[in-house]
């Protein structure tokens, strides 16, 4: 039988599965090399400490769920497309919600809570520069990312809490789409 050679990779995907599943708290060595059909020692090859795994799944999950997002969005030609694509791209019933959901209940964890808080400003950030682009003044388009950042969190936990209320045939999905990106580019009450 040949050995099966995990890689750093192979780890951070699997610890980001078990993380879907059961938070942070199901990032454990021991049972996540029992599942893979591996040794401890397997998983302590690449990662020095159960914390290092950990931070490290968490630098997968900013990439996969925030930098391939951003870069998708930027796609766009337009600040308007970006904006759109960005949306479509964070209600789409086949994105998974479970890792999202499962940061968020576990921020008591100081390693989660410092990534969450740096993906968040990060996410924030774009949208913000999506909303000035539009020509939003800097106090607007915070006030309009804020909504934006509300609006995709709400929409997770009702995808999981209550799926039969999302959008799921296309065209409900783009007339969701158009309603909230209405909403983001309602015109200013001028307030500032």
């Amino acid at each position: 039988m040949a050995v099966v050679r995990r890689t750093r990779d192979d780890w951070t995907a699997a610890a980001l599965a078990a993380l879907a599943e059961g938070g942070v708290a199901a990032v454990a060595v021991e049972p996540l090399a029992a599942r893979a059909g591996a040794t401890k020692g397997s998983v302590y090859w690449h990662f020095p400490t159960r914390d290092a795994l950990v931070e490290a799944t968490l630098v997968r999950w900013e990439h996969e769920h925030t930098e391939a997002v951003i870069a998708h969005a930027e796609q766009g030609t337009t600040p308007l497309e970006r904006l759109r694509r960005l949306i479509s791209a964070v209600v789409h019933p086949q994105r998974g919600v479970d890792v999202e959901l499962a940061l968020q209940a576990s921020l008591g964890d100081p390693l989660v809570a410092a990534a969450v808080a740096r993906v968040g400003a990060r996410r924030m950030d774009y949208v913000v520069t999506l909303f000035t682009q539009l020509g939003f003044t800097r106090a607007q388009a915070r006030r309009r990312a804020i909504t934006a950042y509300s609006t995709y969190l709400g929409h997770a936990q009702l995808q999981r809490a209550n799926p039969a209320v999302v959008p799921r045939t296309p065209a409900a999905r783009r007339a969701y789409i158009a309603d909230v990106m209405r909403i983001l580019l309602a015109e200013p009450d001028g307030d500032g």
